[in-house]
């Protein structure tokens, strides 16, 4: 298995940015806005269409307001097993976002932390913007 993580530091604070992350069914408005271009709410679930065409569906596996922490599975991607979390923590003026995604087989993590700097470089410069 893969672990692969990546961090934004933003100077806004915590609760405005989890309240981005908390709105499911915005990620394509709010938060990651032409890395991400359709986004659907279904039961317990969303499903997600990304710039490059590829669409998941993301199971939504917890929303924590008061860890600012959601963690969702890929059930239809490319890897075997894909489970990712985003955690938005206070830090001094503003807030530090960890996304983690875990993947299996580890030879795709390469394509994954690929995907994971580019859409982590949208969602900073959206979130740094107050979306």
């Amino acid at each position: 298995m893969a672990s692969i993580r990546r961090e934004m530091r933003l100077v806004r604070d915590a609760d405005s940015v989890w309240r981005a992350f908390a709105d499911l069914g915005a990620v394509h408005t709010r938060l990651a806005p032409g890395f991400v271009t359709d986004c659907r709410l279904e039961d317990g679930a969303r499903q997600v269409t990304f710039a490059n065409g590829v669409s998941v569906r993301e199971l939504i596996v917890d929303v924590d307001p008061d860890r600012r922490r959601l963690a969702y599975a890929v059930v239809n991607g490319s890897a075997s097993h894909h489970h990712a979390t985003f955690e938005v923590v206070p830090d001094g003026g503003g807030c530090l976002v960890i996304w983690t995604a875990d993947v299996l087989p580890a030879e795709v993590a390469p394509v994954f932390a690929a995907m994971m700097t580019q859409g982590a470089e949208v969602m900073g410069r959206a979130l740094a913007a107050g979306a």
